[in-house]
């Protein structure tokens, strides 16, 4: 190494810890764009939009227990690519969420059900005009099993 390599390498080093996060999961979008990584590196057939909660560098999804989402964490499929903003339904979006922000996740089931309320109430903040539905089922889903609640972490 020369020293014009390692004097770059010792002042970006500093720089490298206070980068902020790709895109920042506090995002106002309404959506995010899920599909998990298949064990091979690639991305699964598998994709939605859902609605989410953003806190720091994590992502909060609920979800059926049934749904390829949950099932894909309970196959050991931990990473999942999230994009993040609103192109409509991905099905007829033409893939336009592809171009969106986006970030490698590691994902696992939120089961702390102190938590679980506290984030439920954000959900409620942020989707005021659906929650009068939706809260109850995601509540009543998370307490009798037929739904969880998924943690994606930034990689």
């Amino acid at each position: 190494m020369h020293r014009r390599q390692i004097l770059k390498s010792a002042l970006a080093a500093p720089l490298v810890g206070a980068l902020p996060s790709l895109v920042s999961a506090d995002d106002e979008s309404p959506l995010i764009y899920l599909s998990p990584i298949k064990s091979n590196g690639e991305l699964s057939k598998c994709q939605a939009e859902v609605w989410y909660v953003g806190e720091g560098d994590d992502y909060y999804v609920v979800t059926g227990a049934d749904a390829w989402r949950a099932k894909a964490v309970e196959q050991g499929l931990h990473r999942a690519q999230v994009w993040v903003g609103d192109v409509g339904i991905w099905t007829s979006a033409n893939g336009k969420w592809r171009s969106l922000p986006s970030v490698m996740t590691q994902v696992r089931f939120e089961q702390d059900a102190v938590r679980q309320a506290q984030l439920l109430e954000a959900f409620g903040r942020k989707y005021s005009a659906e929650w009068g539905t939706w809260g109850p089922r995601f509540k009543r889903g998370l307490a009798n099993g037929s739904r969880v609640m998924l943690k994606y972490t930034q990689a």
